[in-house]
Order: C-alpha cells, then structure tokens, then sequence
C-alpha cells in the first residue's frame, strides 16, 4: 500500500543546505533548467492569462457525477468509526484521505446528494472518533489508522502501537477541512477547537517551516516535509489556525523555472539527488488550494503553467493529458504522474524515486478539478473521455495512457476531490 499523499522527508540538514543549494548549479536533476529567472521577473500581483471561472449551473451530467463520487462514502463507510478507507476494499486512513471525506461531506450536503440528517450522522460520527485517536507520542495523528478499530497502523495496515510518526503535509489538509467544516456548520466549533486542544500542533511547524516526524527505534525523528506546491499548500492551511508557516507559505525561496513543451513551469529548486526527497510537479496541490480555499496571486500563476504545460503535451502529442498523484490498480500501487520530476519532464515516479513511465494515468480527479476551475474545451474533452468510469461504488481513477484502458482502482481521494471539483463549478470555494 502507498504512502499518504506525499510525505517527503529530507533531514534536518535541509535548512542549511538549502542556502548551498541557490550558490550552485543543482547537478543532474537540474539539466534543461531555464535558469536565471527569479520571483521578481514575474509580476504575482496581475492576473494570469487562463483565470479561474466564477460559479456557474452545474449540468445534468454534473450532478449525475456527484451522486457516482457519494456512492463511494455509502460503500466504503465503517459504521461504527465513521471513518472511510483510502482505497475501496482497504480498512485503512490516512489524514489526508480523510479530510478528503471531511470536505466531501459538505460539498455533497450543499449539492444536495445528502441532507442536513445524514450529513449530521457522518460528520458527529467522525468527530467522535477523531477525539479517540491514539496519538503518537501523545502528540499528533498518525500517518495510517485501521478505519474499523483507530488503531495506529503502518502503510500496509498492520498494527504500529507506537504510531509510524505524522505528516505534517497530511495534517495541514485535515486542518483545511476542519475550518471548512466549522465555518459552515459553527455548531461543531467548540467540539473541533476541544479536539485540537488535545494536539501538540506547533510540533508539525516549526521556525516558519512545515516538519513532520518518523519513527526511527525508539524516538521520533523530526523532518522538514513538502515540496512545491503541496508545501504552499499546507502552508496556507497550518496558517489559518495561527501556526508559524512564514518560510512555507510561499514558492519564493525553492523555486525555479523548467521549459515543459513550451511552457515555463514552475519546479522545486531543491533536487532529488541533493535532498534526498523525489520533486513531482503535480496538478493536485493547485487544485486543492483552488477548490477548498481560493487562489493566492502566486498560486493563480503556477497553477495556470501547470495546466498550460498539460494542455500544451496534448496538442504537440494527441495524448490527452491529466496527471497527479493517484494508487493504481498494479504494482506499485502508487504514483506521481508529473509535469517535471527528478529531473524529467511527464516523469512518473515512486516516492521512492524509480520511475515507470508505462503507467502514466490519465487522472480523473485532475480532470474535473481542472474543467471546475477553467472550463476549456480541452477540459470538457478529458471529462467526456473520463464518464465511462463512473460506477455503483464511485469513479475509477483514471484511464492508462498505454493502451486507454481503466486505472480500476476506486479512492477516497479521487471521489472527495470530485464532489470538491463541483462544489467549485457551483459556489465557488469550500472556505466561505
């Protein structure tokens, strides 16, 4: 089983190096790069050229979407937590996946696939186990939780009593959905504020930047986590409850620009082989930030390249082109599906850093996370592609580029960043 949706865990040493890092050339991993661009040569006050479209009438086709995305909650619920699994037919959560819940529950409630009654059940059922957690070392969420007993577990859902240590990326998503889901039902405010009061949450941002731990024996070591994007992102989330996230919240000081089909793309300056963490530029930090929070004036200017350079492989290749990070049906279970990674442009790759090109996905959450954002022609040509994918227990995850046929696999993440995606298309942003 797959980690959670990017823990990247670069030493200590990250600090420091990274001053080293902007003195030198960055090896293998940079070749191609464009070079000396800084943020000051681009203006992240004006508009981007592609701008994001203000809400509009969901569809026939979009609600019979929505109501796919619920039937994986329905099937995949337990009961008796309220937590869901990550993947269909797998007892186990992550935090990340789970917050995908979160927000897909109110996205739903407000598309009107639930109402006020079941919404009620899920949401009470879920904070009423999320106050029982065993923490690690009393302190934060585990990466991985059995969804049927909340014990601490390992990727592969075997038992960890001690707890395998927290992502801080992971958590600050959980912290999005939290805020979303007290700003729009304050009824829950004070049971979300009791369960946080039990949390060491500056543990997980420390000195401006975002540090997530691992269990090494018996002590906990302490790593800064994030790369571009998912950084930013979890940034801006740890930052809405007060955390010291000044050095994370912002591409600035990691950022280089990389040529991909014509298109200057943003990509991390701090290289694999030098940091020791894989670099994957991927559509889904952008779109989260987009859909549960709204575009920064940066954000809105990366996240228009990334799209652009997707855009842009499909007319130069007629490959129709979606990527993120998703699990697949096959070894090795999951993949970031890039626009640039450890070095390559379209790099697909393991977050252990081996790569496998043969099974680039065509993702569906990137596709309608982007069609809810932009709405192009090309957007609504990879959700025609896509529809076939809906099934009783929710959409699959995509298609292979290979040979088109279905990436089988049903997620949490896929289906909540769905139903998130047409929340968007029909209000705007989760966070009022």
């Amino acid at each position: 089983m797959a980690t959670s949706p990017f823990s990247l865990k670069p030493s200590l040493l990250f600090l420091a190096g990274l001053g080293l890092a902007t003195s030198f050339a960055i090896a293998a991993d940079g070749a191609g790069r464009v070079g000396a661009r800084t943020m000051a040569a681009m203006d992240f006050t004006a508009a981007p050229d592609l701008a994001p479209l203000p809400p509009r009438a969901l569809t026939a086709a979009d609600r019979q979407a929505a109501e796919a995305a619920w039937g994986y909650m329905t099937a995949n619920t337990d009961p008796e937590t309220g937590f869901v699994g990550s993947v269909e037919g797998f007892p186990s959560a992550t935090m990340w996946d789970q917050a995908s819940y979160l927000l897909g529950v109110v996205a739903a409630e407000r598309l009107e696939v639930i109402d006020d009654g079941e919404r009620a059940w899920r949401i009470e059922r879920f904070l009423t186990s999320l106050a029982d957690l065993p923490l690690v070392d009393g302190q934060l969420p585990n990466k991985a939780y059995d969804t049927r007993t909340l014990a601490m577990v390992n990727y592969d859902n075997s038992p960890a009593p001690e707890g395998i240590g927290w992502s801080a990326v992971d958590m600050g998503r959980l912290l999005v959905a939290l805020r979303v889901l007290e700003e729009r039902h304050p009824q829950y405010r004070d049971w979300i504020r009791g369960i946080l009061s039990g949390w060491n949450l500056k543990g997980m941002a420390i000195g401006g930047e975002l540090y997530g731990t691992a269990r090494e024996g018996d002590e906990l070591e302490y790593l800064q986590e994030g790369r571009i994007g998912y950084e930013q992102y979890a940034a801006r989330a740890a930052a809405l409850w007060a955390l010291d996230t000044t050095s994370a919240i912002s591409a600035a000081r990691i950022l280089d620009w990389r040529d991909v089909t014509g298109v200057e793309v943003a990509v991390d300056l701090r290289s694999a082989s030098a940091f020791g963490a894989i670099t994957p530029v991927v559509s889904e930090p952008y779109l989260l930030q987009a859909l549960e929070m709204g575009l920064n004036g940066e954000a809105s200017q990366l996240a228009e390249r990334i799209y652009l350079a997707q855009e842009a492989r499909y007319r130069d290749t007629g490959q129709l082109t979606a990527v993120s990070e998703d699990h697949i049906d096959q070894a090795p279970s999951f993949l970031y599906n890039s626009v640039f990674a450890n070095g390559r442009d379209w790099g697909v790759v393991t977050e252990e850093g081996s790569f496998h090109p043969e099974l680039r996905t065509i993702s569906l959450k990137a596709a309608f996370g982007w069609d809810a954002l932009y709405g192009t022609d090309y957007t609504a040509l990879l959700r025609d592609t896509l529809e076939p994918l809906a099934g009783p227990t929710g959409w699959a995850a995509g298609l292979y580029e290979a040979d088109g046929s279905a990436n089988d696999i049903r997620t949490l993440n896929t289906n909540g960043i769905l139903l998130e995606a047409l929340h968007y298309k029909a209000f705007g942003p989760l966070l009022p």
